[in-house]
């Protein structure tokens, strides 16, 4: 399948993971549900509904470290702010790396790094990054839920 990538795995679990990647009404959609052949000989698929699939793929993979980078820069507003919460419980205790430029991405983030010009130029906790009133600040400011 294409989530699976040829792995065995119970239909529950990659419906489990579906639902975190926030896909599970997508593919409940489609003509075949699991069984919808995509791509080139099936259904085409947008490039947020990619993403999604590329974050379920990653949930089943069930990884030690994760890096997400841009994994939401095709989806709304809404569905990245619902995918970010799903995601919360399953990174807890992961080491995780988000490389984005949507700052909503990145709030969660135990650490953040502001890079400009390839060189870090602010680091610390989300909360502390925006009271400083630095770059991330002014760019934050903006881009606010």
């Amino acid at each position: 399948s294409n989530v699976t990538l040829g792995r065995e795995v119970a239909d529950r679990t990659v419906w489990q993971a579906l639902e975190v990647a926030q896909l599970a009404e997508d593919v409940a959609a489609l003509p075949k549900g699991l069984d919808t052949v995509v791509g080139r000989q099936g259904v085409r698929l947008s490039g947020g509904q990619r993403q999604r699939l590329a974050v379920a793929r990653m949930v089943l993979a069930n990884p030690s470290v994760v890096i997400l980078d841009e994994a939401t820069s095709a989806l709304d507003t809404d569905t990245e702010a619902r995918l970010h919460e799903a995601l919360r419980h399953f990174l807890s205790g992961r080491t995780t790396l988000i490389v984005a430029h949507r700052l909503s991405a990145v709030r969660q983030a135990d650490r953040v790094y502001v890079f400009e010009s390839g060189r870090i130029i602010e680091e610390g906790a989300h909360e502390t990054l925006i009271e400083s009133g630095g770059l991330y600040s002014r760019l934050y400011g903006p881009q606010q839920d």
